[in-house]
């Protein structure tokens, strides 16, 4: 039993290719679980350890949650004891939520809300005055400072109106027997006050009070008794006169959040809430974007100047006297009309926009068409204009007008949420506050800093709190979940992730492994499946699982000590990581001429930079996180070449030109992480096409001829040989209120997905469930011994599929199933199949050896050379430096994330970016061109 309470112990694993396997987890530690691709290793440690976790946390639950259990699936496994409360976290983009932001997921927004809430002060935008509330108090402790025997008059303004007598004679009644008016005083019942009434040209004040200042009880009650009243009969104002040497000096408090006629609302922490009614901008509701004019779309081209027609609405002759106009008194306004358009000031653009007494703006010529929508070219030429653009009232802030009022040390929320979390983190730290908002900013500080130096701890210095979480990739969604859990300081849990350094540059991989360290000497353990060498060596513990995929793996080879795995055979991490085998530079480095250059590429943080890409060639682009590379493939290149290329596509990133040998190619396919079905019956085979097949073989054999079985019996798509319980699935998912949707298998089918009559027809001894279940590799040999055309075309089809290193994949795997870089080989493995015409393509990859074991990118890289051989170009976004190496070019931005990146620090060959001292890649290349 002692033994059990130190280590995670699993006996008898099955679940998928697992070969009955038994285990022991150290618990408290750092473990690597890792192997080639489809070894096993996600069947270890999410489908058996992290799925008994979450069962078992579901048997703790509700008797509501319990009445699922007897249909929720246990992992194929004897026994999991020694099991801590289970963690997962993985690479899968949380949310597509327009209002999730990096802010809220992490809960720094959280804690910025209280924090400007607390000790937020609120500034007139009209004078800059600090907006204050005058307590009774306040203006004791401000007589009392004064020295005794001062002589003092306390008075409440009263507005001067049609019944002001009728008022007076109230106040009289109610014991108040003076006023003042323009500096008079004067008796109530006076019957001369009438007539100075009538010539009072200032507001009348009641006289509450006078005194002599003493340092007593009675007399501070006394005056805390009038100044309540003045307050009150001052409708929350009140005026003090101060007499001293004969000189009068007087002093205006007021007990209502007001300055300079403006009411202003009191910080709350509902005012800096964009998913509230009571914070949100109400023009966008807290998106920060509407539909309305698109800058984008007005000037397309932000390299052409006015004159050279860059604001597309006035070209042609119906339009162009707008242009004219402009041209005509820009010099009046300093508007340059030669200068391109994004080398304007913001001042100058502003004009443009907005419009003069002399010339027309681009806004006001869109009203203009607005009040002619009646006609349908009007209504047209809207339209052509329109799209999702930044909230004109808060620009792009989310948040009301009044939330800007109000100030911490000089910055709005908004200031914050824009800066870069690791200037934000540096500004936390060195913020000085007095000793009151110290006091109460002092455990909300505690905590922002946390947050924001573990944000920085894992890599993302670069972002910005406010940067939308369904922009993020799957790596960095990851690593902030990571940090997240950091925060929330649990302890005796089991995290597991998901290859976390997947987006990450080998100069931050240390600062991932800290992260990790700290996690586990928090008290819990972590589980980590990864294919990083650092990582791997940074271990307390590392588990390999092979030899090989799918049916030739399963099996665990080694687990011990990282230092102790040189000793072990038929491991290929171990040879890898010994050195016996590595992945070989290319025999030669191929020379170019022709290439694709983008100009001027400004997007996000890129500095104006020309950048060429070469053709027929394998071009890799890296750099630190956040050093541009995706802004400048997969924003700019990708959609300009698109849009050159098709006429259609997305909206290319702010740049001047795209130009090049465009002839050279004929087409651009990117081939991302995404999903490849949006179905959950959506498999590898289907994209493929190699079920049209298979159906088509099944179709002919006689058992399904002499029923009239046709092709279409045998889809999981359509009515008719499926089952119609789970709709093909061979799972139902049953919905929790509280917790993640359950998957069971459906008691109809037993999770064979057709009814039992389709199941009777079969192919060699195979029925479509048998064949479904089979892995690519399987399939291939199954299908080379059958005989006729149909049974070859399925081999054809499937074989890009094992050339890419996905032969461990079922057939009839979920598309739902796959991680990111699987999908993408899926992809990959298309285009090698559909690949019978000379038309060059540009492919552009983004992290390719996403989830690739060192023996599984070798694949790869070969497929690269096939598509190459064949005429074709490839533009990898790559972090790993077995595949830098391989490059014929290397494209490294930097030198490092956010504002300090952008610049392109090198262009060539391996060889020579180790000689470049400033790039980061060429410091840890030149370790992997020594061995």
């Amino acid at each position: 039993m002692q033994r059990n309470e130190k280590v995670i112990s699993v006996k008898g694993a099955r679940v998928h290719n697992l070969k009955n396997i038994n285990v022991n987890i150290p618990r408290n530690k750092l473990v690597v679980i890792t192997g080639v691709s489809g070894s096993g290793k996600s069947s270890l440690a999410f489908d058996t350890i992290y799925a008994e976790g979450q069962r078992r946390y579901v048997e703790s639950l509700s008797s509501y949650a319990r009445q699922f259990l007897g249909r929720m699936s246990k992992p194929e496994v004897d026994l999991i004891s020694g099991i801590p409360p289970a963690i997962a976290i993985e690479q899968k983009v949380n949310t597509r939520n327009p209002r999730s932001t990096v802010g809220t997921s992490t809960e720094i927004y959280d804690y910025l809300k209280l924090l400007f809430a607390r000790i937020g002060k609120t500034y007139s935008p009209i004078s800059g005055r600090e907006v204050k509330r005058h307590s009774v108090t306040d203006v004791v402790n401000f007589i009392s400072s004064h020295p005794e025997g001062t002589r003092m008059m306390l008075l409440a303004p009263i507005k001067n109106s049609e019944n002001i007598t009728q008022k007076l004679e109230e106040l009289n009644r109610e014991g108040f027997t003076r006023i003042e008016i323009d500096g008079q005083v004067v008796r109530i019942d006076d019957p001369k006050t009438r007539d100075l009434i009538g010539m009072a040209n200032k507001s009348i004040r009641l006289i509450i009070d006078r005194f002599a200042v003493l340092n007593d009880e009675d007399f501070l009650s006394r005056v805390a008794d009038s100044i309540q009243t003045a307050f009150s009969e001052g409708n929350g104002f009140l005026n003090l006169i101060i007499e001293t040497n004969g000189q009068r000096v007087e002093e205006h408090f007021s007990n209502l959040f007001e300055l300079d006629g403006i009411k202003f609302e009191q910080p709350s922490e509902h005012l800096f809430n964009f998913n509230s009614p009571l914070g949100a901008c109400p023009k966008c509701e807290g998106y920060g974007k509407v539909i309305g004019v698109d800058e984008d779309l007005v000037v397309p081209n932000k390299a052409l100047s006015i004159y050279e027609d860059a604001i597309a609405c006035w070209r042609g002759e119906s339009m162009s006297w707008y242009k004219d106009w402009l041209i005509e008194h820009a010099s009046k306004y300093n508007i340059p009309i030669h200068t391109p358009y994004y080398k304007l000031t913001e001042e100058q653009k502003q004009a443009l926009w907005n419009g003069t007494r002399h010339f027309t703006g681009i806004n006001d010529f869109f009203k203009e068409l607005e009040e002619k929508r009646y006609k349908i070219q009007y209504r047209v030429m809207l339209s052509r204009y329109m799209g999702k653009t930044t909230c004109p009232v808060c620009k792009g802030g989310r948040l009301r007008p009044e939330a800007s009022y109000v100030k911490v040390t000089g910055y709005t929320i908004h200031d914050m949420v824009n800066m870069q979390v690791e200037d934000l983190h540096r500004f936390f730290q060195n913020i000085e506050l007095d000793e009151h908002d110290s006091q109460v900013a002092k455990r909300l500080l505690t905590e922002i800093r946390n947050r924001l130096s573990f944000l920085v701890n894992v890599g993302l210095g670069y972002l910005t709190l406010n940067r939308l979480s369904s922009t993020l990739s799957g790596g960095e969604s990851q690593r902030i979940n990571l940090a997240t859990s950091l925060g929330s300081s649990l302890v005796g849990s089991l995290y597991i992730l998901d290859e976390p350094s997947i987006g990450l540059h080998p100069r931050d991989t240390h600062l991932l492994i800290n992260v990790l360290k700290n996690l586990r000497d928090l008290g819990n353990t972590v589980i980590v499946v990864e294919h990083d060498e650092e990582i791997m060596r940074s271990a307390d513990y590392i588990i390999d699982i092979g030899p090989l995929a799918g049916q030739h793996g399963g099996k665990v080879i080694f687990a011990d000590q990282p230092s102790k795995i040189d000793k072990v055979k038929d491991s290929l991490t171990a040879e890898y990581l010994t050195g016996k085998k590595s992945i070989a530079l290319p025999v030669r480095r191929r020379k170019w001429n022709s290439y694709i250059e983008i100009k001027g590429a400004r997007e996000n943080n890129l500095k104006n930079i020309d950048v060429k890409f070469p053709l027929n060639t394998l071009t890799v682009v890296t750099g630190v996180s956040g050093s541009g590379k995706s802004s400048l493939v997969k924003g700019i290149l990708y959609p300009a070449l698109q849009k050159r290329l098709t006429g259609s596509g997305e909206r290319a990133g702010q740049h001047d030109e795209l130009t090049g040998d465009l002839r050279m190619i004929g087409g651009v396919e990117m081939v991302d992480q995404n999903p490849i079905g949006k179905s959950s019956r959506s498999n590898p085979v289907t994209y493929l096409k190699a079920w049209d097949e298979i159906r088509k073989l099944l179709s002919e054999q006689p058992y399904a001829k002499s029923n009239g079985y046709t092709p279409s019996y045998f889809s999981f798509n359509i009515d008719g040989g499926r089952c119609e319980e789970c709709q093909g699935e061979g799972v139902i998912h049953v919905e929790m209120q509280f917790m993640a949707d359950l998957t069971l298998t459906c008691e109809s089918c037993h999770g064979k997905r057709f009814k039992d009559d389709i199941l009777e027809v079969r192919y060699q001894g195979a029925n479509v469930y048998d064949i479904l279940e089979m892995t690519v590799d399987e399939a291939i040999e199954f299908f080379s011994k059958g005989k006729g055309a149909t049974s070859k075309k399925v081999v054809e089809k499937l074989q890009p599929l094992q050339d890419v290193g996905l032969g461990y994949i079922k057939l009839g795997q979920s598309s739902s199933t796959l991680s990111g870089g699987e999908s993408q080989r899926v992809k990959l493995a298309s285009f090698l199949q559909k690949d019978k015409s000379d038309r060059p393509i540009l492919f552009i990859f983004d992290e390719p050896t996403t989830g690739l074991h060192f023996h599984d990118i070798k694949k790869l890289l070969e497929a690269f050379e096939a598509l190459i051989a064949k005429g074709h170009s490839i533009v990898l976004v790559e972090h790993n430096l077995d595949v830098i190496k391989y490059a014929d070019w290397i494209i490294d931005l930097g030198p490092d994330g956010g504002e300090n990146g952008g610049h392109v620090i090198f262009e060539g060959t391996p060889e020579n970016i180790i000689e470049c001292n400033n790039s980061h890649t060429g410091k840890f290349l030149k370790e992997k061109l020594s061995l």
